[in-house]
């Protein structure tokens, strides 16, 4: 079993050790734009014209499914990807966890882009699963780039802006972003108001891994005999995990295996 994932940058790393953890035994192929990122300040058409070249580039490694591993490229890019690449690839896109996050009740703060943040897009999302609690669009700008820079002082000072704008009262914050999950124990922290019940962070990863499975007709085997095969793709070219990838648990998980030769 062979699945890729695509996003501008590190975010894929949350999902991608998502498959790994649910099925270690499949063969991972990761490819990432660091030319052309960030991704989110571009035209939609743009957006698009990348987001098929890191695809395609996954997809001459034959896998039976792509993971879109970005919001931004679901947003823009998910018609075009499937056009070009279904039935032969199951393409699965990224959706904001708005809908799991507002099931408790609210009341919910959506920490996302800047472009994301008011978007006809989220917008739609918070119409359609949302409607009857209280949500807070929180506009994170910066915090992407810090997370994939691995800055630790920017990914503190982005996080802290955030949380200001976050009301204490919020019981659920959805990562609306995949880079986000990355640093998910630092927002819990951030957004934690002393002696009230744990605030519910809500993440796309697991559940766009357990997709992939499903669309291929797989179930979890996390007993599994882990592969050792992992194909890192960087604007098209073969590579390693980046440096930065290895300051998050997600890349020192994915880097225990050898890298595909």
């Amino acid at each position: 079993m062979k699945i890729a994932l695509m996003d501008s940058g590190i975010g894929l790393l949350a999902a991608a050790a998502a498959v790994r953890r649910l099925r270690p035994d499949a063969d991972l192929v990761l490819s990432s734009d660091p030319d052309g990122m960030p991704w989110g300040p571009r035209t939609p058409e743009d957006v698009a014209a990348r987001a098929l070249a890191a695809a395609r580039a996954a997809a001459a490694h034959r896998p039976e499914a792509l993971i879109v591993a970005c919001n931004t490229a679901s947003v823009h890019a998910l018609p075009t990807l499937r056009a070009e690449l279904e039935p032969g690839i199951a393409v699965i896109g990224t959706v904001p966890a708005i809908k799991p996050a507002s099931a408790g009740g609210g009341p919910v703060a959506i920490w996302a882009t800047p472009a994301t943040t008011g978007s006809p897009y989220q917008r739609g999302l918070i119409r359609d699963f949302a409607d009857s609690v209280a949500v807070t669009e929180v506009p994170c700008p910066g915090l992407a780039d810090a997370v994939q820079q691995a800055d630790e002082a920017a990914i503190d000072h982005a996080v802290a802006a955030a949380a200001a704008l976050t009301p204490r009262d919020v019981r659920a914050v959805v990562l609306g972003c995949t880079h986000y999950e990355l640093v998910a124990e630092r927002i819990r922290a951030a957004v934690q108001p002393p002696g009230l019940p744990p605030v519910a962070l809500h993440g796309s990863a697991g559940a766009v891994a357990a997709q992939a499975l499903r669309r291929i007709g797989e179930l979890p085997a996390p007993g599994a005999e882990p592969s050792s095969r992992l194909t890192v793709l960087l604007s098209g070219r073969d590579s390693a995990l980046p440096d930065q990838a290895l300051n998050y648990a997600e890349g020192r998980l994915l880097q225990a295996v050898s890298p595909a030769l």
